[in-house]
């Protein structure tokens, strides 16, 4: 397995050929080492037949290679697929390797060159632009953008084969280095075979769900490795450029990125996140907050060595220490015995005051600290006496970094959003208000009733729950959830937990449900004079097409009621909205949810403007096409510039997490990348108002489109009775749900109900098997039906992508799922289909349904073939097909024999395991899950 499967050949990539072609040829010793040379024999000749396939089609050729295929016996076919597998998990890490190496390599060759994409890229057109430098302190105080990791069940990797990966990507980067000798050189292949060796060895399955815990160390294993240090260098980067344009100015840049997380805080759907499970949670987090700024403060005091019989520290630095000798005792931290060295003596008292917050016997003492602010103090008093000594080199170059990471992580290290379905919120409230006495039939009473008694109950001053009401197991865990954030924000800061998000928000009394519950845990109130306090929001997460439609009007509700009102202003006068790219699209199809997720933001926006209300949009986008995933910079500009004047959250899931913060260039570059994208969608911002005429004319053409893709697309999905029998049974859904990826069951209620799947596994299972129909059915017949022949409409398609934002990223997008989908392969999956009739049916539908779609892109771009537009990705594809083939047709072999064994009530444990182990090289092979 030796042959370059990436990159065009060109002499710019050659580094990244040479890293495939050495680790494919270390794996390639590895499998004669663990399987002798017949296993390397088979996998060769797969590899060479699947490639001479996708050459040139050959009904012999084809019958051969499925013969040889189908002939491999168990346990070599065991071990085949592994290899294959195998094989992309180390062209992956060569490719993000080689995307470090690129950036670097332009840095060095670029001089003071400025790079495309880069912060100061960025901060240089605002300044060739003259932008004031009131207008850009105006511009960065008003960006925003929280990234939020998720737990969805969409990483396929386990941790510890990412630690492998990691490993291996450090010693393959060190190949590069010009100064190593032979024979160290040498000891660096001897590494990388023990490490390749290893990872053949170590089992890529899990034997068992994660825990929800086991999914926090996950999440905040990318704070460990990687956040924590990178997320401060971007903000000095930031203010490195403005400094160098705007220099007659002094920088320190607002907070405006940093990440949150909903890993032990989404309980929608899953049971194993309890009120317990968060306070966990928190304190995990709190944890190693403490124990990264612990290390920090170590390697501070080493550069520290300041004497006083030197120079003259500030009057506050030895005032702060004699206040600590006084009320700090250092039981777990050894003392500086040299008093003339006061830093090194006051960071120990730093430490022990960290360490005490462990332990809650130190909880309201001086003992340790309260809250970060203190924390922060001390840091700030500590960097003013180095200036007070002109020791300011000093502190640049090693406080200031950590001040920042005070501001940006505290001690809750990410704000954790807690999440759950608004019929749960129901469920307890009409308990409750039962057992108050106050409604006997709360669910069934009319919309208007339900707001006219919760907007009461929250302008008064009694509380529901009175001393002595005994509450069902489910209703007190929901009402436990909200006295642990009360407790949480008392502990860990108000920081720590913030929003409330509600699942399928359908009305007002979704929202103000939560509301009475925060003020019964003494979140929301009165304080002393009268004014309404608030520190949670109720966040409405619409969903599907007809919730999209009935946002503004439910907003508009809320806005209007005065004690609502007075909860936003209490917040700044900011209320969070979130908008689902998953199960919009899971109901109306790729062309329908996009369009109708902006005519919500652009309404949505239009709505709070006229109550004063800035909406912070939060856009619950996932990896996969199919769920709105796309580069991070790329779903920033997406949006309408006029939308973001509030913040922008985004959600980030599953594998996205490890391609993107797995590795600190990679991080620091996606992360740089989202600040110049946010910069500039501010500055684009300011002329929003000013649309053109003829935007107007593509909006109404749009309008036609999305009704009629919709209609396309639910025609198939909802209206054909044996849509599910096709889906199911030609795709890996029923066996994706045993891969142990994720805590959380990839059905709600345990439904076979279409209305009851996750998105998640129903884009996860199309991409498998290579349809990845969410992500483009139904876009042909829709611009289909609107050119209808005439030259003039498809011209007017040509302008509008062309002219057109919107509508350009809708048309690359759909390229882009045309490009990764392969219906050769997705016909083998239509084969394990029992009723002929049905699978013949479908298939010929979505097979035209592919090729209308194919010819409207080519046609509305001028291309000769799909992805002309991103040679680099084409090219990607063409060169990655032939090793993922072998893995799809074993899939189909391997499900189609369980899936028999399963009918007669029978199972093969090993069976099952090698369905899965397809799973995982699919999945590494596609860069794709769900």
């Amino acid at each position: 397995m030796t042959e370059t499967t990436v990159g065009q050949r060109s002499p710019s990539n050659h580094l990244l050929r040479r890293d495939v072609r050495f680790l494919g040829n270390i794996l390639g010793e590895v499998l004669v080492h663990q399987g002798g040379r017949e296993l390397l024999e088979h996998v060769e000749k797969i590899r060479e037949m699947s490639k001479a396939l996708r050459a040139e089609y050959l009904p012999e050729l084809y019958e051969g290679f499925i013969q040889n295929v189908r002939g491999l016996e168990p346990g070599i076919r065991h071990q085949v697929i592994r290899a294959f597998a195998i094989y992309f998990q180390l062209v992956n890490i060569a490719e993000q390797n080689h995307r470090i190496r690129r950036k670097r390599d332009y840095e060095r060759s670029a001089g003071e060159g400025v790079q495309p994409g880069s912060i100061e890229s960025v901060v240089q057109a605002l300044k060739e632009k003259n932008l004031p430098v009131d207008e850009v302190r105006q511009m960065l105080d008003g960006i925003s953008l929280e990234l939020v990791m998720t737990a969805h069940p969409t990483e396929a990797t386990r941790r510890d084969v990412l630690d492998i990966h990691k490993r291996i990507a450090d010693e393959v980067m060190e190949l590069d280095n010009p100064t190593l000798t032979y024979r160290e050189r040498e000891k660096l292949r001897e590494k990388l075979m023990n490490e390749v060796l290893t990872l053949w060895q170590t089992d890529e399955l899990r034997d068992r769900k994660p825990t929800v815990l086991d999914e926090v160390r996950n999440g905040m294993y990318y704070f460990h490795e990687t956040l924590f240090e990178v997320l401060p260098n971007v903000y000095e980067e930031l203010e490195r450029c403005l400094t160098k344009y705007y220099p007659e100015e002094q920088w320190h840049v607002p907070t405006y990125l940093r990440f949150g997380s909903w890993i032990g805080g989404d309980r929608d759907g899953n049971p194993s996140v309890t009120s317990d499970v968060t306070w966990q949670t928190l304190k995990m987090q709190r944890n190693l907050a403490i124990h990264k700024y612990e290390n920090n403060l170590r390697e501070l005091a080493r550069h520290l060595s300041f004497s006083k019989t030197i120079v003259n520290v500030s009057n506050e630095l030895l005032a702060s220490v004699k206040l600590d000798v006084q009320f700090v005792e250092l039981r777990t931290v050894e003392p500086w015995t040299n008093d003339n060295e006061p830093y090194r003596v006051k960071i120990r008292y730093m430490l022990q005051k960290l360490q005490n917050m462990r332990e809650e016997q130190f909880a309201g003492t001086k003992q340790r600290y309260s809250s970060v602010d203190e924390f922060k103090a001390d840091l700030e008093i500590i960097d003013r006496s180095l200036r007070h000594h002109y020791a300011d080199y000093v502190a640049d170059s090693h406080l200031k970094k950590l001040v920042r990471q005070a501001e940006l992580f505290g001690f809750h290290l990410a704000a954790l959003d807690v999440r759950q379905h608004s019929k749960e919120h129901e469920n307890a409230m009409s308990e409750l208000l039962a057992k108050a006495g106050i409604a006997s039939a709360y669910a069934e009473l009319a919309e208007q009733e339900k707001i006219d008694l919760l907007h009461g109950l929250l302008s008064g001053d009694k509380k529901l729950l009175q001393d002595g009401i005994e509450l069902s197991e489910s209703t007190q865990e929901c009402l436990d959830v909200y006295t642990t954030i009360y407790k949480a924000q008392q502990e860990f800061g108000v920081g720590c937990v913030t929003s409330y998000l509600i699942s399928m928000s359908e009305a007002a009394s979704d929202i103000l449900e939560v509301m009475v519950f925060a003020k019964e845990a003494g979140l929301l109130g009165r304080d002393e004079s009268g004014n309404v306090f608030s520190t949670l929001q109720a966040a409405p997460l619409f969903e599907t097409i007809d919730d999209l439609h009935a946002a503004p009007e439910i907003m508009d509700t809320l806005f209007k009621l005065p004690i609502y009102r007075q909860s936003v202003a209490a917040m700044g006068d900011l209320q969070e909205i979130m908008l689902g790219y998953s199960d919009s699209n899971k109901d109306g199809g790729m062309v329908t949810a996009n369009w109708e997720l902006r005519v919500a933001l652009n309404d949505l926006t239009r709505m709070g403007k006229s109550h004063n209300v800035r909406l912070k949009f939060f856009h619950g986008r996932g990896g996969a096409l199919g769920r709105g995933g796309m580069p991070l910079n790329r779903s920033i500009l997406a949006q309408p510039p006029h939308t973001i004047g509030g913040g922008i959250k985004i959600t980030e899931q599953g594998e996205v997490l490890s391609s993107r913060y797995s590795m600190k260039g990679i991080a620091y570059r996606s992360l740089e990348q989202a600040t110049g994208a946010l910069i500039t969608a501010a500055y684009l911002s300011r002329d929003s108002e000013q649309e053109r005429s003829n935007e107007k004319q593509w909006e109404e053409i749009m309008r036609g489109i999305s009704v009629d893709a919709q209609t396309k697309y639910q025609d198939l999905i909802f209206r054909d009775p044996d849509f599910m029998t096709f889906f199911k049974e030609s795709t890996p859904l029923p066996e994706v749900g045993e891969l142990n990826i994720g805590s959380r069951p990839s059905k709600r209620k345990g439904s076979d109900r279409f209305e009851d799947l996750r998105a998640i596994p129903w884009v996860f299972a199309w991409t498998q098997s290579r349809y990845l129909l969410p992500a483009w059915y139904a876009a042909g017949t829709a611009f289909s039906k609107f050119v209808n022949d005439d030259p003039a409409r498809l011209e007017t398609l040509r302008t509008m992508y062309r002219e057109y934002s919107f509508f350009k990223s809708l048309i690359d997008n759909l390229q882009m799922a045309l490009g990764k989908a392969d219906l050769m392969i997705a016909r083998q999956y239509a084969g394990m289909i029992e009723d002929g009739t049905i699978k013949n049916r479908i298939f010929t539908q979505i097979e035209e349904e592919y090729a209308k779609t194919q010819a409207m892109i080519l046609s509305i771009t001028g291309q000769d073939d799909i992805l002309d537009n991103v040679p680099v990705i084409q090219e990607s594809i063409r060169l990655r097909n032939p090793y993922v083939d072998p893995l799809s047709y074993l899939q189909v072999q391997l499900l189609t024999e369980l899936r028999s064994l399963r009918a007669q009530n029978e199972d093969d444990a090993e069976l099952l395991r090698e369905v899965l182990l397809t799973i995982n090289g699919i999945a590494a092979g596609l860069r794709n899950t769900g």
